[in-house]
């Protein structure tokens, strides 16, 4: 196989496969050369991907080395989308009755999903996150997108428990924004114990949402390494009640009479 057909096969294998573990020896099969000449391949596909921003090869040397692609936006890459992200979120248009936002385009639209997926998965990317979790139903897109950069299962926290998903865990937690109190429910054979969890939801104001979904996790015993929302509504009267989280965006004025919206960076920056 000419060096040009091996890029091209080495590059669509590590971005449909990113962070899964092969040996050299898959490769030489695959392509059918030497070692050396993989090894050459691989510093051209690693040097391409620095220079766009797009992540690394990690190489690991020895009897059971073998290389893992690591899908991380550039700083600059993911600022960049961020800012398209705010200018497109203050369009006075998608003003609501109640102050809230249509946001239902972006969550609809796979490549702005896959997007968002790539920048908190590479602001998550140290974190060692062995599931994500997000609740029905507008976090799911979100949540599958973060997976499949990081290569991880999804798991669904739900309001009512589903007959098909066996017995499950329930807890009651109060709504940060409504004050009512409110059901989560998770199935016992979808979270292992002691997992290491990253939250995924698309809106926050309160937070009582995602404390809920702490306590219901605590069930599990599990470990909650990182917890990341797309919005967050910067509203004083609101007393927040979750402190460690990434936003990508931050709603921090909503004026339904003047029909004006102001939409700020989130706090990803101040944690880069």
């Amino acid at each position: 196989m000419k060096r040009s057909n091996r890029l091209v096969t080495l590059t669509n294998f590590f971005l449909e496969n990113p962070r899964e573990h092969v040996q050299l020896p898959y490769f030489v099969q695959l392509l059918q050369t030497t070692k050396a000449s993989v090894s050459e391949d691989m510093d051209i596909i690693d040097a391409v991907f620095q220079q766009e921003g797009l992540g690394y090869l990690n190489r690991t040397t020895g009897a059971a080395g073998g290389v893992k692609f690591i899908p991380e936006f550039s700083q600059q890459k993911s600022f960049q989308f961020i800012e398209q992200l705010r200018q497109k979120l203050e369009d006075p248009n998608r003003i609501l009755p109640g102050g809230y936002l249509y946001m239902s385009d972006l969550l609809g639209n796979p490549k702005t999903v896959k997007e968002i997926g790539r920048v908190f998965a590479s602001a998550f990317s140290k974190s060692d996150i062995d599931v994500v979790v997000t609740v029905a139903t507008k976090g799911i897109p979100l949540a599958y997108a973060v997976a499949s950069f990081l290569d991880v299962p999804v798991v669904i926290v739900r309001r009512d428990p589903k007959v098909t998903e066996g017995s499950s865990v329930s807890i009651n937690y109060v709504s940060g924004s409504s004050r009512k109190i409110q059901t989560m429910v998770l199935p016992k054979r979808s979270l292992q114990e002691g997992a290491n969890v990253c939250i995924i939801d698309d809106f926050m104001k309160a937070g009582g949402t995602i404390t809920g979904m702490v306590s219901l996790l605590e069930e599990f015993q599990a470990n909650v390494k990182a917890i990341g929302v797309l919005a967050e509504a910067d509203d004083e009267e609101e007393e927040r009640v979750v402190d460690n989280y990434t936003s990508l965006i931050k709603i921090s004025n909503v004026d339904i009479k003047g029909k004006k919206i102001e939409v700020q960076p989130g706090n990803i920056g101040e944690k880069s």
